[in-house]
């Protein structure tokens, strides 16, 4: 019981860390994907 209880907060932090690395680089993404558009609509 202990274990699955030690995984979920491992689990919880990890998806927090995902989430803030996510937030972090939106821009980025934003771009990218602006980019793939513009390169797939462009033909």
């Amino acid at each position: 019981m202990e274990t699955f209880l030690i995984l979920k907060i491992i689990f919880v932090i990890g998806v927090v860390i995902a989430l803030y690395a996510v937030a972090r680089n939106l821009d980025i993404i934003r771009i990218i994907l602006i980019y793939w558009k513009d390169l797939i609509l462009r033909k």
